[in-house]
């Protein structure tokens, strides 16, 4: 197998959401830290498009932001290509801005809306290149083209645009630098249903020109089972099972995996038993002990509710769960 493009060990985020200084001081009350992200680990390969599900709130965008470097990690590790981001150096760091880009979730608010979409998508090659204007300008043409819009769109505002349209202005401007890993955090999310199949093929077709590596991030399982090779479910913070797609869909291993599958309507009309979701979302600031899924599994035993399960391999997946791993499933 090849070697992993990135590799993501135990990454972990904290947020200080305390009070502020003077009501802790006056009320005696402590710090609050918020767990958004709890010992995430996966491998990412070259030319590989890994989806990453989960109910809202789970952590998912906060893992994109972690591996763009928009966010510090409060423990763990993130190497890219051999490399621990923690410890490159300033030129490394450069480079690896070239070599990894990001596509936000709004395409509405993402776009700066005083600058011509020529200015946006060029913005990228003067902060990283060498290229004149007129060479920005003729770069700017044919990455518009690559992504379906013409070249004399470059003098016009986000505005004059569908919201489609200004994904693909988005899409352009990531490859700018021709990246080899982007961070998608549910770029089509906004747009209307037949809007993301073109923004999704797109991207396919993309991939397979470019060899690009997706983290593809959605609560869409339909999107997720068009463009993903593997697909990572999050639940509060942490991964509970990682498999290939056909696996996942076919026989998902996790209580939570199957409550997911089982919320999608059958239009097939097959009968088949359905595990209907139940209970919602702990609140992140007091999570439940154990796993954290055991509140709403209806599989849960008293070792569920006091040891928190690892992921572990089985068979072709990796799950977190004391259920699979006991055959109780």
């Amino acid at each position: 197998m090849a070697k992993p493009l990135v590799e993501v060990h135990e990454a972990a985020r904290h947020f200080d959401v305390s009070p502020p200084f003077l009501e802790r001081l006056v009320y005696r009350k402590p710090k609050v830290y918020l767990q958004a992200v709890a010992e995430v680990s996966f491998q990412l390969y070259p030319g590989e498009t890994l989806g990453l599900v989960g109910e809202s709130g789970c952590g998912k965008s906060t893992v994109a932001r972690l591996l763009a470097g928009l966010y510090r990690l409060t423990h763990g590790r993130i190497v890219f290509d051999g490399v621990d981001i923690a410890t490159m150096s300033a030129q490394q760091q450069h480079e690896m801005r070239k070599r990894l880009q990001m596509i936000f979730q709004d395409p509405y608010a993402s776009l700066n809306p005083r600058w011509r979409v020529g200015r946006i998508i060029a913005e990228p090659l003067r902060t990283h290149t060498q290229l004149s204007k007129a060479e920005q300008a003729q770069k700017v043409g044919e990455l518009l083209k690559q992504v379906g819009l013409a070249a004399s769109d470059q003098s016009r505002y986000p505005h004059q645009f569908s919201g489609g349209q200004r994904q693909r202005i988005s899409i352009a401007r990531a490859l700018a630098l021709q990246p080899e890993f982007i961070i998608c955090d549910e770029p089509t999310s906004a747009l209307d249903v037949s809007v993301q199949a073109q923004v999704l093929n797109l991207m396919k077709d993309l991939q397979d020109k470019l060899g690009l590596s997706y983290l593809f991030i959605s609560h869409n399982l339909a999107v997720v089972h068009h463009v993903a090779h593997r697909v990572g479910v999050m639940y509060l913070g942490r991964i509970v099972e990682i498999s290939k797609r056909d696996e996942i869909f076919a026989r998902p291993r996790h209580p939570y995996t199957k409550m997911l599958l089982g919320a999608i309507p059958d239009m097939t009309g097959t009968g088949k038993a359905r595990v209907p979701v139940g209970g919602e979302v702990p609140n992140p600031l007091n999570p439940p002990t154990g796993c954290a899924f055991h509140p709403r599994c209806p599989l849960a035993n008293d070792r569920c509710r006091q040891e928190r399960p690892k992921l572990r391999q089985v068979g072709d997946a990796q799950v977190a769960c004391h259920a699979v791993e006991e055959g109780r499933d």
